[in-house]
């Protein structure tokens, strides 16, 4: 991981009163909102937080299930979990759709005129109903026993996730319902044997999302940039708790 992670960047950074649109993902924002002290640290000073392996086996489910749902894009017909879920929409076929998925290449994007940030994110899918709205559809995997659902309180940013992926469209003159949906994959663990082949069960849950919260924050983010103090740090953020715990000891 050590070849891959930069300390300290020198490109890229927030420069306050800058004639250019700063970009600012929508992964900046969960960081922002998980914590104000790691954000500036990264985004204005380019003091990163390391970054954590990547989840290669939810990669590849991401892109079975993209591939799995292109061919009924094409098609212009349900996918079978939709039939199953009584849901009336089908996959949208729009020029955009390879751009909207390219988080790091493209993503649905726009630009903030009031805090001139350019907002960016990479969303998973598209569907859209009878009525013409976007329906804005999220994939996600795990491997766990029970039933999988989005209550647990670390699944706040997975709604958060919805919202803002909703508020860009909106901001891009699409009609959204406000009712998107996770994708939700469940790898088996009950299974006798693993026979190379983990087989899941596929969950469709509805999320009604809210996206008031998103310009407020926009305004939030901007004031914490152009502030010269580094802010306090979020109150469960175990990196700035490590970071103290290395200084006390230092001591």
């Amino acid at each position: 991981m050590s070849q891959y992670y930069n300390p300290k960047k020198t490109r890229n950074l927030y420069t306050p009163n800058s004639q250019f649109p700063f970009r600012v993902s929508r992964s900046k924002v969960d960081l922002f909102l998980n914590c104000p002290r790691c954000f500036y640290l990264d985004v204005k000073l380019g003091v990163g937080q390391p970054p954590g392996y990547p989840f290669t086996l939810n990669s590849a489910v991401d892109k079975l299930l993209k591939r799995e749902f292109d061919i009924h894009r094409a098609k212009g017909t349900p996918h079978p979990l939709m039939k199953s879920y009584g849901l009336d929409a089908v996959p949208l076929l729009h020029e955009k759709m390879n751009q909207w998925r390219d988080a790091l290449g493209g993503g649905i994007t726009f630009v903030h005129k009031e805090t001139n940030f350019y907002l960016t994110g990479g969303v998973d899918d598209v569907w859209v109903n009878p009525q013409g709205e976007f329906i804005i559809v999220d994939y996600k995997a795990t491997a766990k026993d029970g039933e999988v659902n989005i209550d647990a309180e670390w699944q706040i940013s997975y709604k958060r996730q919805m919202e803002f992926y909703q508020w860009l469209f909106r901001k891009n003159s699409y009609p959204v319902s406000e009712i998107g949906y996770f994708v939700y994959c469940n790898g088996h663990t009950d299974r006798e044997a693993f026979d190379a082949k983990l087989e899941f069960g596929i969950k469709l849950i509805p999320y009604k999302g809210d996206d008031s919260w998103v310009e407020p924050t926009i305004f939030d983010i901007h004031h914490c940039l152009n502030k010269p103090a580094i802010p306090l740090p979020g109150p469960d953020c175990d990196f700035c708790k490590y970071r103290q715990a290395v200084r006390d000891v230092e001591r």
